[in-house]
């Protein structure tokens, strides 16, 4: 009883916390492009949103997918083709990635959802692929030379996202609505829900609940997800190519996402940064930057199996308990 009324005690002070810390992380996003190369800002909020996606579902469904390049890089592809091509409006062109990405999820994830663990990855992967093979054949792609020169336009019609600062701003604008989309989604009933299936699926299924229906649900949200980053990183670097769709791009959004933490909310955007930021800055020197990359993988597993953030706040937990 003690420790259910501490429990409790505790809650109020850890929302304050929480509210406090996002407060700060959002007045950091806001100055931080007087301090840090915008476009370099810009690509890791494209990338963590991309992550925090993938982490919703293999974080809080438990599904681990090879293949979420592919609403990644369809996204890029369905909104650079109409911004460029049909001429629309930045935002509306968005939209169109992230329903494209929608439909995609639905498609694969209908028929991925009917196989589990390594079947399921499997399935996901060689779905991609297929995609990927598509993207290079199809005329309105360009093939290897994707789309370039896409045109970031006038927001709304009055924006100009030409200016580095408007474009930054934007994006974080799209990178919050994501991420707090993501949150809700998992603080929600629907979420606690597709905790339960991570954690015993046999479990739920007898509680009545149709498992095969949430896991799908999950599996479209988090691929329109994955297409909002999509659709925003062809706007803001005004190309979209095969790298996006390759199995390379579901290989390096599964490390962020595992050097961050799996079932954490900051750990996705964490890892992000990790890798963005190597990628950056050591692109001129000598050292490999992808075996800089996987050398600090293989530490991380090897010392935070939880990943960063995952690491931190169980050691948070571990002090809390302590001094209970």
């Amino acid at each position: 009883m003690a420790v259910g009324t501490q429990y409790l005690a505790q809650q109020p002070r850890l929302r304050t916390s929480s509210m406090v810390f996002g407060a700060v992380a959002i007045a950091a996003l806001l100055v931080a492009p007087f301090v840090f190369y915008p476009v370099m800002l810009m690509s890791v909020l494209c990338f963590a949103l991309f992550a925090c996606a993938f982490n919703l579902l293999i974080g809080y469904v438990g599904l681990l997918s090879f293949g979420h390049a592919a609403f990644f890089g369809g996204a890029a592809y369905f909104t650079a083709h109409a911004a460029k091509v049909w001429g629309w409006e930045p935002l509306t062109a968005i939209l169109l990635g992230v329903a494209g990405a929608a439909a995609m999820g639905l498609v694969i994830g209908f028929v991925a959802i009917r196989r589990q663990g390594i079947y399921f990855a499997m399935i996901t992967l060689a779905l991609s692929q297929m995609f990927a093979f598509i993207c290079l054949q199809v005329p309105f792609t360009h093939g290897e030379d994707g789309i370039q020169g896409v045109p970031r336009g006038h927001l709304l019609g009055f924006i100009d996202l030409n200016q580095p600062l408007t474009m930054y701003y934007v994006t974080l604008a799209i990178f919050l609505f994501g991420f707090f989309s993501i949150w809700r989604i998992v603080n929600s009933p629907f979420g606690n829900i597709l905790k339960a299936i991570r954690e015993n699926e046999r479990r739920a299924v007898s509680l009545g609940y149709r498992v095969d229906r949430y896991k799908l649900g999950a599996f479209v949200m988090s691929a329109a997800l994955a297409g909002l980053a999509g659709g925003t990183k062809a706007i803001v670097f005004q190309f979209a190519t095969l790298t996006d769709v390759q199995w390379q791009m579901s290989g390096e959004v599964i490390l962020m996402t595992l050097l961050g933490g799996i079932g954490t909310m900051i750990g996705p955007i964490v890892g992000a940064g990790l890798v963005i930021a190597l990628q950056n800055y050591l692109a001129a020197s000598a050292f490999p930057v992808t075996v800089l990359i996987g050398i600090i993988f293989v530490i991380c597993v090897l010392l935070f199996r939880r990943g960063i953030v995952g690491e931190i706040l169980e050691l948070m937990r571990r002090r809390t308990k302590g001094a209970s």
